[in-house]
């Protein structure tokens, strides 16, 4: 059976669609449906510009001959996702004196979304950004519901904005360049949606785990559209984060420390995820919400899709509950995690004791 194209709704005060489906990269028509002006600027970086960066703008060309399209390319790595490279950007656009009514493309994968959506948003107070995610990751996350960003030393995604995009196109068929170790990071944000509000969906990744893994694409097109439709639903209910949207953060607390820790250059995000969600269902257990078991099922679907479980060896615990002193999701009475009372059921917790959260991370 052959996939064909899907669309998800994410509704709210700025709604938009996102497109899901192989081609679109070349799709002249989806890509120039979503520019409003003449202006178009399509951001990537090293490893993606070359693979696709023509493809998109021959597409917008043949479709809209009228309109001017710029290009800026970003060093690739998470590393690269500051506020330096976030000011090439902006200078950019200024030197190609995009418009207030000018389109941005974020061509890439996480750090290419989250960089060029901030740039976006901060361009003449906020131009239209369409993310073109080209990896699993940002195609079930990061590119869905407009939150931007850039990292500091002190901590990952502490500057930034929300500026939902106009639209996203997620081109399938990018997967196929994909390496091994990016699909599998994707694959950790997808069990996250099972986690924490879709018990069934589990059993799903559980049952098709095999052929997410050998990239079969009735297989991946299933897992981005449940992923996409999970988010778009949350995101609609609590676009800026003052409630239920903070259970997408699953994992993150622990998992940006350890990446703040390694200076982004270590595990990546989705592993860094992998292993985030394995110690607040451990949290959990430690406080006496969850049951071994939930903890020992997420583990072994985490291994079996190849991903990490445990914190890199040689991390100080004490220097990560550091980190997460500073992370976004705590507040002042104290750290606030993301934990559950079993698979499916997650929830927000403050206040939680510090001494539980060492004890998780000595293990």
């Amino acid at each position: 059976m052959t996939f064909s194209q899907r669309t998800v709704r994410v509704d709210g005060a700025q709604p938009y669609d996102i497109r899901i489906g192989p081609g679109l990269l070349s799709d002249g028509m989806a890509l120039a449906d979503t520019v409003r002006g003449r202006d178009a600027f399509v951001v990537s970086d090293g490893h993606v510009a070359p693979l696709y960066a023509a493809r998109v703008v021959d597409a917008l060309r043949d479709a809209r001959p009228d309109l001017r399209i710029g290009q800026y390319e970003l060093p690739p790595g998470e590393e690269e996702k500051t506020l330096d490279n976030f000011a090439h950007v902006v200078d950019a656009l200024a030197r190609a004196g995009a418009r207030r009514d000018a389109t941005l493309f974020a061509l890439g994968g996480g750090v290419v979304g989250d960089l060029a959506g901030f740039a976006a948003a901060c361009w003449m107070r906020g131009i239209d950004c369409v993310q073109l995610p080209t990896t699993l990751l940002a195609m079930v996350d990061s590119s869905v519901g407009g939150k931007t960003a850039v990292d500091m030393p002190q901590g990952k995604n502490l500057v930034g904005a929300f500026h939902p995009p106009r639209a996203v196109l997620a081109d399938t068929s990018t997967l196929r360049t994909l390496p091994p170790r990016e699909l599998r990071a994707g694959l950790a944000e997808v069990v996250k949606y099972g986690a924490i509000c879709d018990a069934p969906f589990l059993d799903w990744i559980d049952a098709h785990a095999d052929a997410l893994l050998a990239m079969d694409d009735d297989a991946l097109a299933e897992a981005i559209a449940r992923s996409c439709a999970h988010k778009a639903a949350i995101v609609a209910r609590d676009p800026f984060e003052h409630g239920e949207r903070a259970l997408l953060n699953f994992g993150h607390t622990f998992g940006h420390a350890i990446e703040t820790e390694q200076g982004y250059g270590g595990l990546n995000h989705g592993e860094a995820v992998a292993v985030g969600m394995v110690l607040a269902a451990r949290l959990s257990e430690r406080l006496g919400l969850s049951a071994t078991a939930d903890t020992t099922r997420l583990r072994d679907l985490l291994a079996r899709l190849g991903l990490p479980v445990a914190p890199p060896p040689g991390l100080d615990a004490d220097v990560l509950l550091a980190h997460m002193r500073l992370d976004k999701k705590a507040q002042a009475g104290g750290l606030r995690f993301i934990v559950w009372d079993g698979i499916g059921r997650a929830k927000v917790l403050s206040g939680v004791p510090e001494d539980a959260v060492l004890d998780v991370l000595r293990g």
